[in-house]
């Protein structure tokens, strides 16, 4: 049985085939499941321009800048990212949004002492904003892979966040109805995982990560090491294969951000 989860995509023309989904985990000998990937070029060859991303991280911590390194090179463009900030100094996600390929940001916090490739682009006109509180930013992700059709938040009620919002009064306090942020893609990082899709992560770089990747269509995992089917404790598998369909080795030592 394919363990693929279909979600819907978030913009039309943002298409992801069948056949490139089910060559992420197909067998690759008979019986067996594997989703590793020989490269990140190979991981982030098909996402097509105007793809809604979300990156896991908080700040540096857990970003998966070499899938994001693979992403520039890739040449994909007009994308919407998901993500807490919008970029720290001139790695990782700031050198995506360098690069000129993110049309629009969904994040907390995009403006930083070190968001100055944001700011530039943002004073520019040539990056849209989405401003999401942080709870309800991490609230809606998850809405989004537990399948819910919209939660109400007390955050941002009565403010400029709300504005146009559908509110309503519960129990003695104010709501505002906030939907899911679902994406056809999302690039974690985690600490180790296997050639089902499992992952560990490492202390504070799990963050977004496990909610990113029930969230996604296609979630694209990049690890500091691939291990035996067996040899991660199963009760320390935060992220279960079931919503992974891309594993990809990047030792430590080559790593450019924090694990």
């Amino acid at each position: 049985m394919n363990p693929i989860r279909r979600r819907r995509h978030t913009v039309p023309n943002a298409v992801i085939s069948d056949d490139y989904v089910n060559d992420l985990s197909k067998d690759r000998i008979p019986g067996m499941i594997d989703k590793t990937s020989v490269s990140m070029a190979d991981a982030v060859g098909k996402i097509p321009n105007g793809a809604t991303i979300m990156i896991g991280g908080f700040g540096s911590a857990g970003q998966p800048s070499e899938l994001i390194d693979a992403l520039i090179a890739q040449g994909a463009r007009d994308l919407t990212i998901v993500n807490n900030n919008a970029g720290n100094g001139d790695l990782g996600l700031a050198a995506l949004l360098k690069a000129g390929r993110v049309r629009k940001i969904i994040c907390s916090f995009p403006r930083q002492a070190d968001s100055y490739e944001f700011d530039a682009l943002y004073h520019a006109g040539k990056i849209e904003l989405q401003l999401v509180p942080q709870g309800n930013l991490a609230a809606c992700i998850q809405a989004a892979g537990a399948g819910l059709g919209a939660i109400f938040t007390p955050t941002g009620y009565g403010t400029l966040l709300a504005e146009g919002k559908e509110t309503r009064h519960i129990n003695g306090r104010d709501y505002v109805l906030e939907y899911p942020i679902h994406a056809d893609f999302a690039l974690i990082k985690a600490h180790k995982g296997d050639r089902w899709g499992n992952l560990v992560y490492r202390k504070s770089a799990r963050n977004f990560g496990p909610i990113m990747a029930a969230a996604a269509t296609c979630t694209i995992a990049q690890v500091q090491q691939i291990v035996a089917l067996g040899e991660l404790d199963p009760e320390h598998i935060i992220t279960p294969g079931i919503f992974v369909q891309h594993v990809v080795a990047v030792p430590s030592e080559q790593s450019g951000l924090n694990p």
